[in-house]
């Protein structure tokens, strides 16, 4: 049985992307992609919406023309040796190995899923987790702290949702804070089933 971990990078005021949808103020820093790639190593597939899988489609190829490092070429073969499935109601298709098209996001098909495992799960996106926090899917939320306020933009969690946690693991990876939590208790609010 898999764990399913939302993880994504956010903003010291809790959004993932800023106002106009950027993301640039989140670079991790080599100490903290070289810990994101070794969290990655036990994942057996990563859940993406389509605005994500189009942004780490990168990791299939083209990260070699932008001077790919060590860390880049340890990532993207980490990356590379996992399944995808994108949730998706309009990409046409998908363009890397290992991946497939969901047109809706089931979260019955998401237990299974889960049961099936032979590794964790990632689910990266505010809009897909969000589904899946709300559905009670997740496990633990790995949180990748950048040092930075943005005022507004995309939100890390959705409105309208508790969820008790316990914290598993704080960490500095060089200028980002990381936190790690474990989903416990009653979820509560309008969409607790």
């Amino acid at each position: 049985m898999g764990v399913l971990i939302y993880s994504m990078t956010m903003s010291l005021d809790g959004n993932v992307a800023d106002a106009d949808g950027d993301f640039d103020w989140g670079d991790p820093g080599p100490e903290a992609f070289a810990f994101v790639t070794e969290s990655f190593r036990p994942v057996s597939t990563h859940l993406y919406g389509r605005r994500n899988y189009e942004l780490m489609t990168y990791w299939q190829s083209a990260y070699r023309d932008a001077g790919a490092s060590e860390l880049d070429e340890d990532f993207a073969a980490v990356w590379q040796g996992s399944d995808k499935i994108v949730y998706s109601t309009t990409l046409p298709e998908v363009s890397t190995p290992r991946t497939r098209l969901e047109r809706s996001f089931e979260p019955d098909v998401v237990r299974r899923l889960k049961d099936e495992a032979a590794g964790d799960l990632v689910i990266a996106g505010p809009t897909l987790a969000a589904q899946a926090l709300r559905a009670g899917l997740v496990d633990e939320i790995a949180a990748y702290v950048a040092p930075v306020v943005l005022g507004g933009g995309k939100r890390f969690l959705p409105d309208g949702l508790r969820l008790d946690l316990e914290l598993l693991d704080q960490r500095r990876l060089g200028r980002n804070g990381y936190l790690r939590f474990r989903v416990q208790g009653e979820r509560t609010g309008p969409w607790a089933s």
